[in-house]
């Protein structure tokens, strides 16, 4: 069915040390991600870049926190833009580094709370993100939204989260780069993970059909959180975090294909693109590529033709 398609340009890049990812938002429109969306039907409308809220003191115990001030400012603005664009359609926040979705979540969590709808998250990313503040040991606040969403505590100065995901609720897919601290807090949470063996011993399919099929029983929403490490960097470069070993080409296109078919998907997050990184706008066309595969372009099989 057509969905109202609203872009949220997010320019972000204080919640990590490479620079590049402010110019993410610019990069997707000029990848022609409105132009795939209304080619399939739907009604788009870009909102623009956000702009964060005013800065305000905020300050961590841990000195490898940088950019605190400003992650919190971006986490206020885009809460409340999360929240108003939930209720006129299907928001699509465009990064900008992965410290955006401590904002972006956080408006759909307080949309499903007020809906009185359980809320799912499936996190495709090389990374788990669930360090707090306190436990991070680079201070990139970008590997923290997980933990802020499943309603850890360490995050002194931000806002309460509205409403905080079961990790029951969140899927972790992809994930093949967890530190330590992550790994040790994960064993005390319940948070599903499918990382890079589990894909490659039972394929996408399975575990994300199993995940989907507890979404669809809970009446759940589903915010999908893509981070362009969660694919192979040999396929997807533009980005600052690579790690080798993710998810191929046609493994992602099947994703994002079943994500369609599930009907399920009311938010998505596109973070990490990083353009100074990318060969002629490659990355940038395959997200706006699997958008679309998400938002029901199909790929169909056709004959082969015999000239002789």
């Amino acid at each position: 069915m057509p969905r109202t398609c609203i872009l949220i340009g997010a320019p972000i890049d204080a919640g990590q040390k490479v620079p590049g990812c402010i110019m993410g938002p610019a990069a997707f429109r000029t990848a022609g991600l409105a132009r795939a969306l209304s080619d399939l039907g739907h009604d788009v409308q870009d909102y623009g870049d956000m702009t964060a809220a005013p800065l305000r003191e905020v300050t961590s115990p841990n000195p490898a926190v940088h950019s605190l001030p400003e992650i919190v400012a971006w986490t206020e603005a885009l809460a409340q833009a999360g929240a108003r664009a939930m209720q006129a359609g299907m928001p699509i926040f465009l990064g900008g580094d992965h410290s955006l979705s401590l904002g972006s979540v956080a408006g759909v969590a307080a949309h499903a709370a007020h809906a009185g709808r359980p809320l799912f998250v499936l996190w495709l990313d090389a990374h788990s993100d669930f360090h707090t503040p306190a436990t991070t040991q680079t201070g990139n606040l970008h590997g923290t939204p997980v933990a802020y969403l499943a309603g850890r505590d360490g995050f002194d100065g931000f806002p309460p989260f509205p409403a905080a995901v079961p990790p029951e609720n969140i899927c972790l897919f992809g994930i093949r780069s967890v530190d330590p601290e992550e790994h040790a807090a994960l064993l005390t949470h319940e948070v599903e993970i499918n990382d890079m063996r589990v894909l490659d011993e039972r394929g996408v399919v399975a575990p994300l059909r199993s995940f989907l099929e507890r979404v669809a029983s809970a009446r759940g929403m589903l915010h999908v959180s893509l981070d362009v490490d969660f694919l192979d960097p040999t396929v997807a470069p533009a980005v600052g975090t690579t790690v080798p070993g993710g998810t191929t080409f046609r493994e992602a296109h099947l994703v994002m294909e079943l994500l369609h078919e599930s009907g399920l998907v009311t938010s998505l997050d596109l973070v990490e693109l990083n353009p100074f990184l990318d060969e002629r706008g490659r990355t940038a066309r395959l997200m706006v590529d699997l958008v679309a595969s998400l938002m029901g372009r199909k790929v169909f099989d056709r004959p082969t033709r015999s000239f002789a």
